[in-house]
């Protein structure tokens, strides 16, 4: 260990393209994954606040296209295992210089899910605004969405960036403006309920809705589905580089201490322990890369979920589960960076080393 570190302290300009090159790999890899987490968390801890069964239109690829008929909730309301039925309508809106503003129609019965800080509840032509949105408008007192004018009734505050950073209409107002009945449909049930019996049994009141319970809804959802793969797939290919950067920066430096590593040989050091030697060099850097990147990481989270132009919709935590996921994926790359390098310098005859001959 002591001469892996004196080692790394004697090439100091390939240490630092080395440490750079990791800390950028590991940090787009925190925040590929910590962001497309984030939204995700944020979009299901949303649908789970309020509901055990969320019903949609059957066979949409989002719920911003579904399209259930509010009719249904006076049928559901009469069935023993059902306490709360309610409805919400999803959709988006451009408001003042915000290119995109979610703006959510609910039944008057989830008018409680929402934290007032100021005002009252919305009436007809009146609006609830998150706190995020409402810090960002430059005229507090009325909003267009979609062409019409609506009076800012209150102002609410949530911990879930999407709802914070958007509008809330009565359902009413909400249905004129997207031209629909309800996107879905939300029911809360008694404690010991087959979640699952009931959604079976609600699916044959139509045969255009699809009845699932909320986890099995997240679990499926497409979208969700989207995000995991295309961040999944973002991740690889910044592993692959910081991978492919390392392997070559090292083959660079290895190539410059080939006479060290002749002069070991033939004096009789075995080949393991110079692997050994090189492959901690490189994990005492994949370390010290791992802790700033981590560093740097928190440091743009913070600013992105500080962002006022971003009003909180994009946001993302790094987890104990992906901290200690991306730790090992970092040791993986300087194991997988190093290794072949390693084994290349310690099989070269120590006399070619040492006359100076490429590797």
């Amino acid at each position: 260990m002591l001469l892996a570190i004196k080692a790394i302290k004697a090439n100091r300009l390939k240490t630092s393209l080395i440490i750079l090159s990791l800390v950028f790999s590991i940090t787009s890899i925190f925040l590929i994954t910590s962001i497309s987490n984030g939204v995700i968390s944020m979009y299901s801890s949303m649908l789970k606040s309020d509901g055990d069964i969320i019903i949609t239109q059957k066979n949409i690829s989002d719920t911003f296209f579904s399209n259930v008929d509010i009719k249904l909730i006076e049928k559901i309301k009469t069935l023993d295992e059902v306490t709360k039925a309610s409805a919400l309508i999803v959709g988006a809106s451009m408001v003042e210089e915000l290119p995109i503003v979610a703006v959510y129609g609910v039944t008057e019965n989830r008018f409680e899910n929402y934290n007032l800080i100021k005002g009252a509840y919305p009436k007809e032509n009146e609006v609830l605004l998150g706190k995020s949105i409402y810090e960002n408008l430059d005229k507090k007192d009325e909003i267009k969405l979609s062409n019409k004018v609506f009076k800012v009734a209150g102002v609410f505050e949530s911990s879930i960036g999407f709802e914070n950073g958007g509008a809330v209409l009565n359902i009413n107002d909400a249905s004129k403006i997207f031209n629909k009945s309800a996107s879905m449909i939300m029911i809360n049930c008694k404690i010991d309920t087959d979640i699952e019996k009931l959604a079976l049994k609600i699916n044959l009141f139509n045969k255009e809705i699809e009845a699932k319970s909320t986890s099995n809804f997240v679990d499926n959802y497409n979208q969700f589905k989207i995000i995991k793969t295309s961040s999944n797939v973002i991740s690889f290919i910044s592993f692959c580089m910081g991978l492919l950067t390392i392997a070559s920066i090292l083959s660079i430096t290895i190539n410059q201490r080939k006479s060290e590593f002749g002069i070991k040989r033939a004096i009789g050091i075995s080949m393991k322990k110079i692997i050994f030697q090189i492959v901690n060099e490189a994990l005492i850097l994949g370390v010290l890369g791992f802790f700033m990147a981590l560093i740097l990481s928190n440091l743009a989270l913070f600013l992105i979920k500080n962002n006022s132009f971003l009003q909180g919709y994009v946001n993302g935590e790094i987890s104990l589960e992906i901290t200690i996921f991306i730790f090992f994926t970092t040791l993986t790359i300087s194991i997988l960076g190093s290794i072949f390098p390693a084994l290349n310098a310690s099989k070269t005859d120590p006399i070619v080393l040492i006359q100076g001959d490429k590797i």
